[in-house]
This record gives structure tokens, C-alpha cells and sequence, in this order.
């Protein structure tokens, strides 16, 4: 896939809440609704999956709940709650000629308005993280006990986790592409150090910095 890149920035206004909510930087969970509907789903998708025998003995019902709650995890993450609890989106977006583009938005950060709070922040990453590992294991463990009825569920998972996880990344680091500094960048800036809620933004024009790859 070709990748092209575009100068132009472009101030994109998003609402992310107003000032009163943006005073309080120090606060645990300033979003507790997006916080819990960033958790709700993904652990829904999961426990739905491990506990599935147990509930019930349809196959198709088990399938389709746990295929709808990893699709409405996908959704709410990618638009509603990324935005809110770190201040990124990410989309991909076809053009008049048929190229696929990358665009990422940033909410700019400065002292009064805080992006998120480092208890969010640390929610946000560690479950986007964790999940698709979760994932990843029951793939192999579907794989090994034979039970390949599950191999295209487990496989769905992986991939929406996964491609929350990689535009996220992407996000969070500009856009970079070459993957051993995505990777190095990501882990000095989000998982080694404390967590800060201005270490997830970078600078940029007033509202939404966009970049287009």
C-alpha cells in the first residue's frame, strides 16, 4: 500500500469537554463513563468467550454476542473513547484516486487544558495493550485443543484489538512508520516512565493537530 505524506496541517475543532472539566488535571477519572465503556466491552468479549460453555450450548448465539461486543469495543475506542480519555483518533480514509491515508488527530496540550488524567491514561494503554495478547493466546489455545469451530471468533478478536492497538500506536507517535523507533518511542514514553497526562500529546496548532500519512 502506497503511502503518501501531506504537509498541510489543519485545525480541526473537537469537543472534548468544557473548561470546568478541564480544571482538574489531578483528578482520578474525570470520564468515568468513557473509562468504563473503554473497559466494559473488551472484558464483556472475554469473559462471553471463556464462560460461553457454560452459559449456553448455542454456538451461533455465543458467536454472534461476542462478535457484536468486540465490534462495539472497536467502535467506541477508535471514536468516543480514545478522544476523550488521551485526546487522540485515528482513521483511514480513501481517497478520490483509490489511495488508502492515514490521518491521525491530536488535541493540542497546554496548561489549561489538560488532555487526561494519568489514571485514564494508564487504563486506556494497559488495556489496549493486554487484550490483544488475550487474544493471541486463545488463538494458540484453540489452535492446540482443536477446537477450530472458534478459530475465525479468535481471529476476529485479534484483529480488532490489534488494529485499535497499532493505529493508536501510530497516533501517539506522529505517525512514524519505521517500526524499531515506533516501538522504542512507544515503550520510553508510555509504559517504562510514570505515566503523564503530557507525555501523550504532542504540541501543535490550537484545537486538533492532524496529520494525513
Amino acid at each position: 500500500m502506497k503511502q503518501a505524506l501531506v504537509d498541510d496541517t489543519e485545525d480541526v475543532s473537537l469537543d472534548f469537554g468544557s473548561e470546568e472539566e478541564l480544571a482538574f488535571p489531578k483528578a482520578k477519572i474525570r470520564h468515568p463513563l468513557a473509562t468504563f465503556f473503554h473497559l466494559f466491552f473488551r472484558v464483556s468479549a472475554t469473559v462471553t468467550y471463556v464462560c460461553c460453555d457454560w452459559f449456553s450450548r448455542s454456538f451461533g448465539g455465543c458467536f454472534v454476542t461476542v462478535l457484536l461486543l468486540l465490534s462495539c469495543d472497536f467502535w467506541s475506542v477508535k471514536n468516543v473513547t480514545g478522544s476523550l480519555l488521551v485526546g487522540l483518533r485515528w482513521r483511514n480514509q480513501i481517497d478520490e484516486d483509490g489511495k488508502s491515508h492515514w490521518i491521525f488527530e491530536a488535541r493540542k496540550v497546554s496548561p489549561h487544558r489538560p488532555t487526561a488524567t494519568e489514571a485514564e491514561v494508564r487504563i486506556f494503554w494497559l488495556s489496549l495493550i493486554i487484550c490483544p495478547v488475550i487474544w493471541i493466546v486463545f488463538f494458540f489455545g484453540t489452535l492446540f485443543s482443536l477446537k477450530l469451530k472458534w478459530l475465525a471468533l479468535v481471529t476476529a478478536g485479534i484483529s480488532l484489538q490489534a488494529a485499535n492497538l497499532y493505529g493508536y500506536v501510530l497516533c501517539k507517535m506522529g505517525g512514524e512508520r519505521d517500526i524499531s523507533k515506533v516501538t522504542a518511542g512507544f515503550l520510553s514514553h508510555t509504559v517504562l516512565p510514570t505515566a503523564s497526562p503530557r507525555d501523550f500529546q504532542k504540541p501543535g496548532p490550537a484545537g486538533l493537530e492532524m496529520h494525513k500519512h
